[in-house]
This record gives structure tokens, sequence and C-alpha cells, in this order.
């Protein structure tokens, strides 16, 4: 599994690329279509037009990191197509990458604290 760093906005381009494109087309691509600079440590995620592949896209601090995956027997869990982004949170992202349906995953809740009677 691919952790992404702590704090980093992970974004979903909701459209399929070409998977021709290489790091600096699809660096590119994040600022024409979903208007985020790729080089400001944001997580850009896209996808084949079957789904069965998806590519990773990091600035690491030094150099442009290009993660590619692809599922042997099902396919990536996608929105609907249509224009824009959207944006995972790490847990969505880690069922994502794991090929389970990131839409199912909620939130654990905040256990509260039992009290002592005074």
């Amino acid at each position: 599994m691919i952790a992404p760093p702590a704090g980093a906005r992970i974004l979903l381009a909701t459209k399929p690329v070409d998977f021709c494109k290489g790091a600096h087309s699809l660096a590119a691509l994040a600022v024409e279509v979903l208007g985020a600079d790729p080089f400001t440590g944001a997580v850009l995620v896209f996808r084949s037009r079957r789904a069965d592949r998806i590519k990773i896209l990091l600035w690491d601090g030094s150099g442009l990191v290009l993660v590619w995956k692809q599922l042997e027997a099902s396919t990536f869990r996608w929105p609907v197509i249509v224009d824009g982004v959207v944006r995972l949170t790490p847990v969505e992202f880690a069922a994502l990458f794991d090929g389970i349906d990131w839409r199912r995953v909620q939130a654990t809740r905040e256990i509260p604290t039992p009290s002592v009677p005074a």
C-alpha cells in the first residue's frame, strides 16, 4: 500500500485519462483540468477508461513520483464520470488503492471517555 504523506490533499480526477501519459503530462493535466498544482504535495489520482488501472502522481520534495497499479480480477470503484475532481480522505484512498469500494468506507466515531462521578 502506498501511504500518502500526512496532511496531503488527495484529489481524484473523475474523467479517465490516456494511460500513455507520463508524469509531466499528468502534471500539466492536473493544472489544466483539476486546477491543482502538482508541486505542492497533493496526491493526484487518475484512472484508465476500463477502470482496472490507476496512476498516482505526487511531488515528494525532490521530484515527481508516478505510481501505476492494475487490478487483476476487478475494477477500481470510481464516482460517476463527470468533469471535475473529488477529494478523498486517507482512509478512502487506501480503500480505493486496495480495490475496495471507497464510497462505503466510513470514518470511525470518537469513543467518549467515561467519566467518574464526583
